[in-house]
């Protein structure tokens, strides 16, 4: 049997207009929360209301996914931006997400950042405190979900929000843990789901040089441009019996 539960997530509505990732909606099936882009990087209302509504349909904990705005280089760009700046926009882009959800009766669980967000609030504490600032200012219960490091441990102990520890499920990690930004390949997926494996029943993790590391995994982020995301997920998902789940709202036994 499994030694916990695990949440698995994946991004969703990364496109704007005509321009989607149709692999996002086969997702759906084998995770338990969704981050839902909230237009800055990239989401347009309509596919933002479309992806709530399915999330909905399948009982998914549902988080805003939060980026620079810069929808034609899909918040991969960093900005230099002070920290009432951050704030401000992270505010603005939960705000809007919120409102659609609630329109339809549901709740935002988390917030999570993309792309050059997520790297400088994994790499800069001051990036991350103006993340959180906003966050709680919004809702107090809200979690955040971001890379396992110091960064966060800090965060997290200077501000009292729960944090989502998140692990890349097919991203490649160097030999320290330190993630690995320059690499846009992902690794096998064998090695993939015996990375899912070894967090799962021994919270280690295999590093490049072959050693294994403890790490505290609360969810594993599964990326959805990989061509091999469905496979994969449908896979892993075989692993955790009988189904992922979001570790802070739900249980196998259902939602509590």
């Amino acid at each position: 049997m499994p030694a916990k539960h695990i949440d698995f997530n994946i991004d969703a509505a990364q496109g704007f207009g005509v321009y989607k990732n149709e692999r996002e909606s086969q997702l759906l099936d084998y995770v338990s929360s969704v981050n839902i882009s909230c237009g800055f990087h990239a989401g347009d209302p309509l596919m933002i209301k479309e992806f709530l509504l399915k999330c909905k349909e399948k009982n998914l904990t549902i988080g805003a996914h939060i980026g620079f705005n810069d929808i034609s280089g899909l918040g991969y760009r960093n900005m230099s931006l002070g920290s009432d700046e951050i704030e401000a926009i992270v505010l603005y882009q939960i705000g809007a997400l919120a409102s659609f959800a609630k329109s339809y009766g549901m709740v935002i669980d988390h917030v999570r950042p993309h792309g050059a967000l997520y790297k400088a609030a994994s790499e800069d504490f001051d990036t991350a405190l103006a993340i959180v600032s906003a966050i709680k200012k919004f809702d107090k219960w809200m979690n955040y979900t971001c890379m396992d490091n110091d960064i966060l441990d800090k965060v997290s102990a200077e501000t009292g929000i729960v944090v989502n520890r998140e692990v890349f499920a097919d991203k490649y990690y160097n030999q320290d843990f330190s993630f690995n930004w320059e690499s846009d390949k992902y690794i096998n997926e064998e090695d993939a789901l015996n990375r899912v494996r070894t967090i799962m029943f021994s919270s280690q993790i295999k590093l490049g040089n072959g050693i294994f590391m403890p790490v505290k995994c609360d969810t594993l982020h599964f990326d959805t441009k990989n061509p091999n995301a469905v496979q994969l997920l449908k896979k892993a998902k075989e692993i955790i019996l009988p189904t992922p789940a979001n570790y802070n709202k739900a249980e196998v036994s259902g939602w509590v």
